[in-house]
């Protein structure tokens, strides 16, 4: 079987679900990688097949989105070149991990696909959304990606084509310890801002992983860490708590370890404040943004929340396993010859 794998690379979860997946899908077929996007902080350690700027999401400094870099380095004529290019028609099988290109071009060649990862979950009305729905949010989540199947990943299983994240195997294999550590990971915020939010607890030591950083460097209580696979899968298997955005991986690892977790929607990104939503109905504290009160609510979640853990050891076996019994292949061979019938 001949398998092309599309991988969205804005932010580092569809970065990570990649490489832990890929192992997989290759006991399955040959795989072909689409990497789409260029705002993600890890490198996808395999070979890629094609390439493409793709439609990426940009962050300012004050935990929201950039929407005007989003605009300036979007290109219509390019991703209208890339669309009508991409051999998706060579597949028997095209597993999409919320890549508008290759969405667009399997519409266009009349080719079958499976929308797979975290954003497919949402095709269902039963996964969390928060009390103020977004219109412009939901047709994202629902309308952005086409396809003829959706295989999707959440906190839990909401539905019948929903399983539970794909967890890294040395997060699998790690046994948690709690050190002396808060990790700290929110991409949307810079470092002067990081730093003046956490110089503020100085009897406590945190580990943030920057964007803006190459080196580690100690500055009083806080410690800056590039972003790394290897130290922060450290890091968050041996701190006492992690501070995150409200996305899906990280959060989804804290709960496989049992940590505690106090998770930040990004301002203005919808999906996020779903996460947060489904968060919340598990126990685990979500604020919406880090204000002036956050001073009280650190406090509180360090002597109050409570510990929350999921285990996600069979999610891999069990998504993958509603994916390849999905009749794409033979769909896909119907429509060709269709095509050439008529």
């Amino acid at each position: 079987m001949k398998i092309l794998y599309a991988v969205q690379a804005t932010g580092n979860g569809h970065i990570s679900r990649a490489m832990t997946l890929l192992p997989y899908l290759q006991e399955y077929g040959t795989v072909d990688i689409f990497l789409s996007g260029d705002n993600s902080n890890l490198q996808l350690d395999a070979p890629i097949k094609y390439r493409s700027k793709g439609i990426s999401l940009y962050y300012n400094c004050k935990g929201g989105l950039d929407y005007w870099q989003m605009i300036k380095k979007i290109q219509p004529l390019r991703v209208k070149q890339e669309i009508r290019d991409l051999p998706v028609e060579k597949y028997d099988l095209i597993l999409n991990d919320f890549d508008y290109i290759t969405s667009a071009a399997c519409v266009r060649k009349k080719i079958p696909s499976v929308h797979f990862g975290h954003q497919a979950s949402f095709q269902s009305p039963h996964t969390p959304r928060p009390d103020k729905k977004s219109i412009t949010g939901e047709y994202l989540l629902k309308q952005y990606i086409k396809a003829t199947y959706h295989a999707g990943l959440h906190f839990e299983s909401y539905d019948d084509f929903i399983f539970g994240p794909v967890i890294k195997n040395e997060i699998l294999q790690a046994e948690p310890s709690d050190g002396n550590h808060i990790t700290v990971y929110l991409p949307s915020y810079c470092e002067p801002q990081l730093k003046s939010i956490f110089q503020a607890f100085p009897g406590i030591q945190f580990e943030i992983f920057s964007r803006e950083t190459d080196r580690i460097r100690q500055e009083e209580n806080i410690r800056f860490i590039p972003v790394n696979k290897g130290m922060f899968n450290k890091s968050l298997i041996t701190c006492s708590g992690i501070i995150c955005g409200a996305g899906f991986e990280t959060p989804a690892e804290a709960l496989h370890l049992g940590k505690k977790i106090l998770a930040i929607p990004i301002s203005g990104q919808y999906e996020q404040e779903s996460n947060a939503a489904a968060l919340t109905k598990l126990g685990i504290t979500c604020l919406p943004a880090i204000d002036k009160n956050f001073t009280s609510h650190f406090d509180s979640w360090m002597e109050s929340s409570p510990v929350i853990r999921k285990d996600y050891s069979d999610s891999i076996a069990k998504s993958l396993e509603y994916v390849f019994s999905l009749p794409v292949a033979e769909q896909k061979d119907e429509e060709i010859l269709l095509r050439e019938i008529y």
